[in-house]
């Protein structure tokens, strides 16, 4: 449906059949820096004088290797839309510690005979195609508004966008629902929150002037060290998995070898939500905020007991990261 903004929510329930599985796997390389600071003082020495004070020399600080990203992706698209791929769309970047990025295209156009796709894809090769841009420099913000005017599709899409610096910070942009996590050591230590206009219609970039920009996007930063993990996704994971699960399939994948990692678990955690997504009995992310937010089941439903469960059928898309060091 279409709401006052110009904008196009949508949700719709049915069976997932076995979608089109798209992967890949990007690696960059690392450098390592290293630097010694010493310093020294002393005095006179004459018989009158005090001692002189002793010659002290600091200890160098820790040395610390660069970092980049180790990248895996997983797409799955919704059901009623495998012959296309999808509208989700995505990208991923070796420049500098790595830049990824997820948009996932509104379906309500398709209402109006525009394809929803055209608009996420035309967004993230922009994106891509801006990465290293002088005016850029390094400001997902900034890439995401670039991205946005040199897009001429019609549509509109939520975005997210993020950047890792050599030294470890990573710089996020995002608007509406797509999301990330960073995983450390068994525990969510960051994660972006979604904006949303009202339940089921979030934030999105879009072709029309009355649409959000740049401006509107959420940014945010974290340092990142060697071992962590990037889970960046669209709706379709967040609303289907919960956090605790998204860290249990990462504990579970630990011993998968170092070059495979990124893409089993980007497959694993797309694998999951398409099961939840087909589960009308999962008491998903997506129902416990409906019933948050006064939806619930039919009254001969709640009137044997029931309740509004289920998960959301959606496009899922998940960009999984490692950050390695040299």
């Amino acid at each position: 449906m279409a709401s006052n903004y110009g904008l196009a929510c949508f949700f719709s329930v049915s069976h997932w059949p076995a979608g089109k599985l798209s992967s890949r796997l990007s690696t960059t390389a690392s450098h390592f820096r290293r630097r010694v600071n010493c310093s020294s003082a002393g005095g006179g020495n004459t018989s009158s004088s005090p001692s002189p004070a002793p010659f002290i020399i600091s200890p160098p600080p820790p040395l610390r290797s660069e970092v980049s990203l180790c990248v895996g992706t997983y797409l799955i698209p919704h059901p009623k839309k495998v012959d296309k791929g999808g509208e989700d769309a995505f990208f991923f970047s070796n420049y500098n510690g790595g830049v990824i990025g997820i948009a996932d295209g509104v379906s309500g156009w398709a209402e109006q005979n525009v394809d929803p796709a055209l608009f996420s894809r035309e967004l993230m090769s922009n994106a891509s195609a801006f990465v290293e841009d002088d005016e850029v420099n390094y400001d997902p913000r900034v890439l995401m508004r670039k991205a946005h005017a040199a897009t001429l599709s019609i549509g509109s899409a939520t975005v997210i966008v993020a950047m890792l610096e050599r030294n470890g910070i990573l710089r996020i942009a995002a608007v509406g629902d797509c999301g990330l996590r960073v995983i450390r050591k068994g525990q969510v230590v960051f994660q972006t929150s979604p904006q949303e206009h009202y339940f089921d219609c979030p934030y999105q970039l879009s072709s029309q002037a009355v649409g959000q920009t740049h401006l509107d996007a959420v940014v945010t930063s974290v340092e990142l060290v060697e071992g962590d993990k990037i889970v960046m996704g669209s709706d379709g994971l967040f609303d289907n998995v919960f956090d605790q699960e998204i860290v249990s399939t990462v504990a579970e994948n630990n011993d998968v070898a170092e070059a495979e990692l990124v893409w089993v678990l980007a497959k694993a955690l797309a694998s999951l939500a398409k099961d939840h997504s087909t589960d009308s009995n999962f008491d998903s992310p997506y129902s416990l905020e409906a019933r948050a937010r006064g939806y619930d089941a039919p009254l001969w439903k709640k009137l044997i007991g029931g309740r509004l469960t289920g998960g959301k059928l959606d496009d899922i898309t998940v960009v999984v990261g490692q950050v390695v060091g040299s």
